[in-house]
């Protein structure tokens, strides 16, 4: 809900004092006389930080860590609530603040209050009565801050709550507060407040340990038995200035609590006990973690002792997967609880360690999959808003991060000076095709467009004299996993053999939202730009036979599945694709850029069996390897443990990274068969395609047109059978393993056919 915000009824408040970067703000006030019982009482609040509403003590929603992030500098989310229910004659509004990624720290460069120095509030409850008479109580030097019992909080390092501090009886109207003083007015720009796009974040569910144990070092080690992004939450007694401390890790290393990947990030939640009942919640922080130590609780800690809550954007699950081989079906799960981590209001690259940022090229990579797992719509394009901010105030460049914070930090020399990157930047038009083709919201297209048009237009002044994309800094196949482990972007892939190829997809992709848009002329001039860069890579880059320049996976499948080749070389790249894989053992070798295609590539080009031998390979490196390691969430390196259980060497080492579980996006496809026909699956094509040994596979998603299934068998006797649920005015283009195709129309079907060999 758009609100139209007006300094005579509200204005930016601030502390007199910080009171350790957690205060409360409170307004006690009367509901107007003689105009009836209140019809309805509405509450618009956002913050120069984080922020926690209260009316009477209670919580104004669900929602926490509000208004989120996003590039302040230009744009400050605003919630809306109904809080009809919980105004009374005399009332208390109360905030909560803290410093959020307003002012807590941000990368990995112990910089902090990037956006400014001061926490600051904004509110305005509008109360319409009966007769229709309205009351305001806005934000004004009338209001009062206090301190609360959050005496430190940060994102990366934690919060410590001192139960001994502040009192509940700030949120009750008479209260005697000791210790309280005023607030000043903060001078903002009122016309950067925006309402959310995207959804909040909340709690979304609870899970209990898994196990309770004593490490070697006499460490109490708490196992939640799942990789998650949240906080620990519990009720406990003791004496009065007691501590609890917790620290919180992803991974064990020799039985220990792993930190190292952490790096500067304390990740660290401390309790002083007040000597009665406590109940715990840290909210201003939030960790990534499977493991907790616990260190100075009160008495025995079970597992009924302490729960933690998961934590991130409000997303309504669309997509499943399931099949007949378990590993897989972890590999998935692994996958999904990759992006709940990681879509906590901004998609960022890992939720741990001393970085959490909107990597570009990681959702560049992961937006399909994405859009099939959850309805991402509102947050992806709440998230582009600040793409195209970001872009518009650096002359045209889609920066590596979003919302970017690189330009106020204290960079490395050898960190490359920014501007427009392949894949990274990319995802100006990438993420916006993906969100097209799942839910043909013309609009939202139109809305990026512009951006798209700018992004295209940088890169197209930084080709070189031979309309290759082969000068300036490239993040290229980041993460090749044959790379040394400190050195990441020494890719066996060409540099300019990627950029090009991601600018010709970019280019192609441009040209059909032109089209789409009513933008012929738009269409045409990219169209032709896109030739000419295609023209441009067979010339340097491929030569006869279809052996493209630097010879190693990520460039054949760059150029196969981005129509770089003539069918000729599309096919000898492809033979040349599935001899690299079988001779490296299967073993994955790609990195950021060609994960997300290669396996496409091989099945496209008929090498279905190096495809399925490719994703079911378990060695390191692999996509299974992690999961035979016990892994619950996608890691950022193909071995960021090590077979002997040790952690990877590398001083970037997560082990909840999206990007590299991409490869969910095919089996979603090829193995589940689910794929769009048209934009917003008006038309669905149907398409499973056994193997692998796999048995049977199921697979289901909800589309703006109503729900698409399938299930399918396959016995030894290679009968395939196949069901499939279309939803009504929908056509389902079906094609068989045997090539037989049918169309359907909405309801349940089912079909069968014989394929050569079963497995």
């Amino acid at each position: 809900m758009t609100h139209t915000w007006s300094p005579e009824s509200a204005e930016f408040i601030a502390p007199d004092e910080d009171f350790a970067g957690a205060p409360l703000l409170r307004k006690e006030f009367s509901l107007d006389l003689d105009h009836g019982p209140v019809r309805s009482a509405t509450l618009v609040v956002t913050a120069q930080g984080i922020v926690e509403p209260t009316i009477n003590g209670a919580a104004v929603s669900q929602d926490v860590l509000t208004p989120g992030w996003t590039s302040y500098e230009w744009r400050l989310r605003y919630q809306s609530y109904d809080v009809t229910a919980l105004v009374t004659q005399t009332s208390v509004l109360g905030l909560a603040l803290g410093n959020g990624w307003y002012r807590g720290r941000l990368g990995w460069s112990g910089g902090r209050a990037f956006y400014g120095p001061e926490l600051a509030a904004l509110a305005e409850l509008q109360v319409e009565f009966e007769d229709g008479h309205r009351q305001v109580v806005g934000t004004d030097a009338t209001w009062q801050a206090g301190p609360s019992s959050t005496v430190a909080n940060d994102l990366y390092d934690g919060q410590t709550i001192d139960a001994r501090v502040g009192s509940a009886d700030w949120t009750r109207p008479g209260a005697l507060l000791e210790g309280w003083t005023g607030v000043h007015p903060v001078e903002s720009d009122l016309g950067r407040l925006q309402p959310y796009l995207g959804p909040p974040v909340r709690r979304q569910e609870t899970l209990r340990p898994s196990k309770v144990w004593t490490s070697p070092a006499g460490a109490t080690i708490v196992d939640f038995g799942q990789n998650l992004v949240g906080w620990l939450r519990f009720t406990v007694e003791g004496e009065a200035g007691h501590e609890i401390t917790i620290r919180h890790a992803e991974v064990l290393e020799h039985d220990e609590l792993g930190t190292r990947p952490l790096r500067t990030a304390q990740a660290t939640d401390r309790f002083v006990l007040s000597g009665g009942v406590d109940t715990f919640e840290p909210t201003k922080t939030f960790h990534g973690f499977r493991y907790a130590e616990v260190t100075g609780w009160p008495g025995e800690l079970t597992q009924d002792s302490v729960e933690a809550v998961v934590v991130h954007s409000e997303l309504r699950p669309t997509g499943t997967f399931e099949c007949s081989d378990e590993l897989l079906n972890q590999l998935h799960r692994n996958v999904v609880w990759g992006l709940k981590g990681n879509f906590l209001d901004v998609p960022t690259d890992c939720p741990q360690r001393d970085e959490r940022l909107g990597w570009t090229g990681d959702i560049a990579a992961f937006a399909p999959t994405a859009a099939y797992l959850y309805d991402v719509s509102g947050f992806l394009s709440d998230w582009l808003v600040d793409v195209d901010l970001e872009q518009a105030h650096a002359e045209g460049m889609v920066p590596f991060v979003v919302p970017d914070v690189l330009k106020y930090m204290e960079i490395p020399r050898d960190f490359p000076d920014p501007d427009s990157t392949a894949i990274w930047s990319d995802a100006a038009v990438w993420v916006p095709w993906a969100l097209w083709e799942a839910y043909a919201d013309r609009d939202a297209l139109a809305r990026q467009y512009p951006a798209m048009v700018a992004h295209a237009r940088r890169v197209e002044g930084l080709l070189s004299d031979t309309d290759l994309w082969d000068t300036g800094f490239q993040f290229g196949d980041w993460l090749d996993p044959q790379a040394p482990p400190d050195d990441p972007i020494k890719a066996k892939a060409d540099n300019g053999v990627v950029a090009t190829a991601c600018y010709y997809r970019t280019l192609r992709q441009l040209a059909a939202v032109a089209e789409i848009l009513g933008n012929p002329d738009d269409a045409g001039d990219f169209a032709a730009l896109a030739d000419r860069v295609r023209g441009a890579f067979q010339k340097h880059y491929v030569t006869d036979g279809g052996r493209v320049h630097s010879d190693c996976a990520t460039v054949y499948a760059l150029a196969i599945e981005f129509g770089l080749l003539d069918d000729a070389d599309r096919l000898g790249a492809g033979n040349r694709l599935a001899e690299l894989a079988r001779e490296n053992g299967f073993r994955v070798s790609t990195g950021f850029a060609g994960t997300p295609f290669v396996t496409d590539a091989l099945t496209s080009t008929g090498h279905l069996d190096e495809a399925y031998r490719l994703l079911l390979e378990r060695e390191c490196p692999s996509w299974l390897y992690p999961v035979t390691m016990g892994a619950t969430t996608v890691w950022e390196r193909w071995d960021s443990m090590l077979p002997d259980g040790t952690i990877n060497s590398g001083q970037m080492t997560s082990f909840n990274h999206y990007a590299l579980g991409a490869v969910a996006d095919w089996m979603h496809r090829t193995i589940g068969g689910i794929a769009p026909a048209a934009p917003g699956y008006a038309q669905v094509r149907i398409a499973p395609k056994p193997g692998g040994g796999l048995t049977w596979a199921k697979a289901s998603l909800e589309t703006r047109q109503g729900v698409v299934a399938t299930d399918w068998t396959l016995d030894e006797q290679g009968r395939f059978a196949l069901r499939v649920e279309v939803p009504e005015g929908v056509e389902a283009r079906v094609e068989l393993p045997d090539g037989t195709q049918h169309s359907l129309g909405g309801g349940h079907h089912e079909l069968s056919a014989t394929v050569a060999e079963a497995g």
